[in-house]
């Protein structure tokens, strides 16, 4: 595996750090995302600082993490984390969870693990979202990795064959962690679930039987929460207009809007609770003969491990409420925080530009909010309680 070239998908290395950073820091488009982001006095410096780094640690270290501290002190109620117990420091592990923001799922994760002094992991980004060479740049001067997409049925299986090997490459030979989402995409009603093609890409890679092949890369299910999200409104938009029209695609401006969004608007609190590794688990039962079954059970795992562990915050609380009409968990918020979420609520449909919304479509807009916020609690009771809600 060694010998395998992943350099068309691999993180930079830091031999040609510098030279790829010089490339960057003249780039029409970072210099517009940067000094959107920043004053526009202190770009100049940061240029300065950049062109003085050799290495992704370093650049993580000085520039990337405390970006992400300015930003978690601007657009959130802080970050935390549990687990850590769950971590074996002589392993590394791949980091699945589920996925709630484009741009800053891992990077908090990172920035979590960074915080307890833990390795940050290489990042996993569909190629889907690179939609400037300079934006592959500036990733994979970041620690991430190219996830290939939107490939011809043959492509994509070799693609698919190269990816798994870099994972297993990355655990077994680098000695790094890395983190992936359960599936291509965020769920966008929150109803997160795990996708078997995923867990079939992890087995292209390694050696032996198929459950052997996952055990080897160590799979530690992660789940996120975040209180509030940015692009919940945006959401709820894309579910109307595919219901107007079942074949309305994004556009790549829509894309770069709500990575915008999630990034720069309020998310209130954000925790991460990690579990542990489904090896045991996959011990239990031993190995599949037929591949589609073991991968559903692996998918059903994961996403046990995710949904119990999720943190549930007062608005999932009350959306759960608002969208069955009852007052189940009633004891767990006040009127004043009932009405919060209610205010809440419309001021985000407010936000939806669309022309001619009905009253009927406007229901269903606060109606697919609400679920948005509750289907995190009704997966977390499902799991907990064995399929009652």
């Amino acid at each position: 595996m060694k010998d395998l070239d992943f350099s068309d998908i691999a993180p930079y290395d830091d031999s040609v750090f510098h030279k790829k950073m010089e490339e960057l820091v003249k780039e029409p488009g970072f210099l517009h995302a940067v000094n959107y982001t920043m004053p526009k006095e202190d770009v100049p410096m940061l240029i300065e600082e950049l062109l003085r780094i050799d290495n992704k640690y370093d650049f993580q270290r000085q520039v990337m993490f405390p970006f992400l501290e300015m930003l978690v002190k601007k657009t959130t109620s802080g970050i935390t984390m549990g687990g850590i117990k769950y971590l074996n420091p002589s392993l590394n592990y791949t980091f699945i969870t589920n996925h709630r923001d484009i741009v800053l799922d891992a990077s908090f994760l990172n920035l979590a693990f960074l915080r307890k002094g833990i390795p940050a992991s290489e990042v996993a980004i569909g190629n889907n979202l690179l939609i400037y060479p300079w934006i592959e740049d500036l990733v994979r001067l970041n620690k991430s990795f190219i996830v290939k997409r939107n490939t011809s049925f043959r492509e994509g299986l070799l693609a698919a064959k190269h990816l798994s090997a870099y994972i297993h490459f990355t655990i077994l030979d680098k000695h790094e962690s890395i983190w992936i989402a359960q599936r291509e995409g965020r769920a966008k009603d929150s109803s997160d679930h795990t996708q078997e093609s995923l867990v079939k890409m992890l087995a292209l890679g390694g050696e032996g039987a198929f459950m052997d092949r996952l055990k080897e890369i160590n799979l530690m299910p992660v789940a996120i929460s975040y209180e509030y999200d940015p692009n919940d409104y945006l959401k709820a938009k894309e579910f109307l207009l595919c219901r107007r029209d079942p074949d309305f695609k994004k556009s790549q401006r829509d894309d770069l809007f709500s990575m915008e969004t999630g990034l720069l608007q309020f998310k209130g609190k954000v925790h991460f609770q990690l579990t542990p590794r489904i090896n045991a688990r996959i011990d239990q039962i031993g190995d599949f003969r037929d591949v589609n079954t073991a991968a559903k059970y692996v998918c059903l795992l994961i996403d046990q491990a995710i949904h119990r562990s999720y943190e549930i915050f007062v608005i999932n609380y009350v959306a759960y409420d608002m969208l069955n009409g009852g007052n189940r968990f009633a004891r767990k918020y006040t009127d004043a925080e009932r009405d919060a979420v209610e205010n809440y609520m419309n001021s985000q449909l407010d936000k939806i530009d669309l022309p001619d919304i009905t009253t009927e479509e406007r229901e269903y807009l606060r109606t697919m909010m609400l679920t948005m916020y509750a289907n995190p609690l009704k997966n977390k009771l499902k799991t907990i309680l064995g399929g009652i809600e």
